[in-house]
């Protein structure tokens, strides 16, 4: 297995590409994602999210000092916090976000199985500060898996990202979606939005469909994306996961493993799948991919490396 490779420094690779590169749409570049962007800072001590089951809350308070640990180990899918994120190369962010039960303020969190110690709106300025300095980074924000927001405090909230990134947002209604067109009107953000109240904000674009295999294994993995790629690529933006997921009975069948050790030890595998992957509108490409352990498993590098495939193709379309 080669964990060798530097994910280290690619703050700015946008700006970097090939000039070739910048009036290629989006949707048919590959660009770097993280798998539940905000599970670097999980609360141990907070309360289960709302949708896990009812089972799983009496046995989580029978057994709260053998379930936490637990809970944690495989809640945990990032360790770099959203700069050391935005500085690796990351360019889409799975944000799940909600509101805590009985908290009488309307201060929103993330959420993988418990809550963050971070909040929704601080998260979001960091990014909006690391934008201005990066002014031709763009990145794509999926806001998604809301749970307890009332139609008041989506609003509410709608109202803190047109506010914290103001003419950053490019209107879904934008016809042209490439780097040159985007750096020319000065947005950064594509903000999607998985509710039915962004229908109601031109700033707010549809949800981005995410390719998840569901499977603890690379070969479980890349066999569903294989049969994915068959099926034919989306319009539009869409995210390949190359995230694993660990299911209850694999979890207890597995005491001493993390959803960090599966990922290490998978990664030669899924490795040696991405590398001959292509970026582009053709039936089998692809375009975000979206995995875990930013940094711990280096692949935004090599997704980024995969826009060079595209070159001779656009330099042939031009002749």
């Amino acid at each position: 297995m080669d964990l060798t490779e530097s994910d280290s420094d690619y703050g700015n690779w946008m700006s970097a590409l090939s000039e070739e590169l910048w009036d290629i749409p989006l949707s048919n570049l590959a660009i770097p994602g993280s798998h539940d962007t905000m599970s670097y800072c999980l609360d141990i001590t907070s309360p289960l999210v709302r949708s896990e089951s009812d089972a799983f809350r009496i046995l989580d308070g029978l057994f709260y000092c053998l379930t936490r640990p637990v809970i944690y180990r495989w809640a945990t899918t990032q360790e770099k916090d959203i700069v050391e994120q935005l500085q690796a190369g990351i360019r889409y962010f799975d944000l799940r976000i909600a509101h805590k039960p009985n908290d009488k303020s309307d201060e929103l969190y993330f959420t993988h199985v418990i809550y963050t110690h971070v909040t929704v709106l601080e998260t979001l300025q960091k990014i909006a500060s690391w934008l201005d300095s990066h002014p031709k980074e763009i990145v794509i924000l999926a806001c998604r898996n809301f749970q307890g927001l009332s139609e008041k405090l989506h609003e509410a909230f709608i109202y803190s990202l047109r506010r914290t990134f103001a003419s950053k947002l490019c209107p879904h209604t934008e016809a042209v979606v490439t780097l040159r067109h985007l750096w020319s009107l000065r947005y950064q953000v594509v903000l999607s939005y998985d509710d039915q109240t962004a229908a109601r904000h031109n700033e707010l674009w549809p949800a981005i469909p995410y390719l998840w295999a569901n499977k603890p294994t690379a070969e479980g993995l890349i066999d569903y994306l294989e049969w994915q790629k068959s099926e034919g690529r989306p319009d539009g933006f869409f995210v390949a996961g190359l995230n694993l997921t660990a299911g209850r009975c694999f979890i207890a069948s597995h005491p001493h493993e993390s959803l960090r050790s599966l990922s290490v030890e998978n990664w030669d595998g899924v490795r040696q799948w991405l590398k001959e992957q292509r970026p582009g509108p053709g039936h089998s490409c692809l375009n975000i991919i979206a995995g875990d352990f930013v940094g711990l498993i280096p692949f935004c590098h090599l997704i980024i490396a995969l826009n060079k495939k595209l070159i001779p193709a656009s330099q042939s379309h031009g002749d």
